[in-house]
């Protein structure tokens, strides 16, 4: 490699590991997409708030929930009480699903649901309606606790609000806990006025034996205001709840991470997973060790090819090539007198009557096909031209013998 080419690699390689360590040390952008998982923290998650539960809860189980309320709320005893906190920035749940909520706050529970919306179900059976007033620019929003016991201090929230407000409630059944502070402009283009609107956005709601406490601003549960100075907000608002166990919200959250794979089935059954994840484990370790242990493939030894067929077929040819009848004649009467001497122990020397009788003993031919054979060897010996038909005769009394 010329000394060109190795300052056009080097220059190179140095750029590349340029912007690779330019991508590993360049701070991440803020996600501002909603989440409200106890995972994320993100602005919009709820890891801060679900770290503090213990202490707005003191010496209660906090049960995280994976998976859909009904099969949770179906299950829990309803002799105890407890609460369900539900946080996104919108909830729709459906029938089987609002009912089974129903029948949990009835029985004499508690739910606080934060959300810009409540779902089409569950806000006609409650008698609520929610409007969200939506703002090209970002302006301040403040909200406030109705009860004095909070100092009546202002929260600022200047980013991710939508302004949700309750526009109709049960007055009979509900009580309004907080409100929402906010300018709406009121025009087109950049002809507009402003008028300060304040709204309820936070409500107790009576159901049977229990609450319903909702609260259209969920932005305020998460970690970026709580960080920010509110977080008397969000303690405020759960000291409503009473002091006992709280099941946690995980599955209807926009920030849920959902399995795609065509595996998600056997994923989300702790069983099968568990079992697919030690199957493959299994398959992993014997590939492991089967090639460790594996022997190299030993190749395949041919074996000697029987090459005498061919030989005898080439020779015979030759022969027959040359059509040398009488050669071929002297070699069979060869290898069948010496054939007879070596299984018949036959003086074959010289053939006379005596030699006929003990080649037919010990052979078990009979005495004519015997002294026939025997003739025809004399005669062609004795005979001093040959022709094919000569050769063909003397084999085929041989090969008749033989049998």
């Amino acid at each position: 490699m010329d000394k060109r080419s190795k300052v056009i690699i080097g220059v190179f390689i140095s750029v590349l590991l340029g912007i690779i360590v330019t991508e590993i040390v360049r701070p991440k952008p803020v996600n501002w997409k909603p989440s409200y998982t106890s995972e994320d923290k993100i602005p919009f998650g709820c890891f801060v708030l679900y770290e503090e539960l213990p202490q707005l809860f003191p010496a209660q189980e906090l049960i995280p929930v994976n998976e859909s309320l009904y099969n949770t709320l179906s299950i829990a005893d309803s002799t105890i009480n407890s609460n369900y906190l539900l946080i996104n920035n919108n909830l729709e749940l459906d029938k089987q699903e609002a009912n089974q909520l129903l029948s949990y706050v009835h029985a004499g529970n508690d739910a606080f649901i934060a959300a810009s919306s409540f779902g089409d179900y569950l806000s006609d059976t409650l008698n609520l309606k929610v409007e969200s007033l939506y703002t090209i620019g970002e302006d301040t929003t403040y909200l406030k606790l109705t009860n004095p016991s909070f100092q009546e201090m202002d929260y600022a929230m200047t980013r991710g609000l939508y302004n949700s407000h309750f526009t109709s409630v049960d007055t009979l059944k509900t009580t309004v806990l907080g409100h929402i502070t906010f300018l709406e402009k009121v025009g087109i283009m950049e002809v507009f006025t402003t008028k300060k609107l304040k709204r309820p956005n936070f409500i107790r709601l009576q159901f049977g034996k229990g609450y319903f406490y909702l609260n259209t601003t969920p932005q305020a549960f998460t970690n970026y205001y709580m960080l920010g100075g509110n977080m008397d907000y969000v303690g405020n608002s759960l000291s409503y709840l009473k002091n006992v166990a709280v099941y946690w919200d995980n599955y209807k959250k926009s920030g849920r991470v959902v399995i795609d794979s065509p595996m998600r089935f056997v994923l989300n059954q702790p069983p099968l997973k568990w079992a697919y994840y030690l199957g493959i484990s299994g398959i992993l370790i014997f590939v492991l060790f089967k090639i460790k242990r594996e022997q190299r493939i030993i190749p395949v030894a041919q074996p000697l090819e029987n090459s005498s067929i061919d030989f005898a077929r080439t020779v015979a040819g030759l022969y027959f090539e040359h059509k040398d009848y009488s050669d071929l004649i002297a070699k069979k009467t060869n290898y069948f007198l010496e054939y007879l001497r070596s299984n018949f122990h036959i003086n074959t020397q010289e053939i006379n009557q005596k030699t006929v009788s003990d080649l037919s003993a010990k052979s078990g031919k009979s005495m004519s096909e015997t002294k026939a054979i025997l003739d025809i060897l004399i005669h062609l010996q004795n005979k001093n031209q040959h022709t094919e038909q000569d050769l063909i005769n003397l084999s085929k009394k041989i090969d008749q013998f033989k049998k």
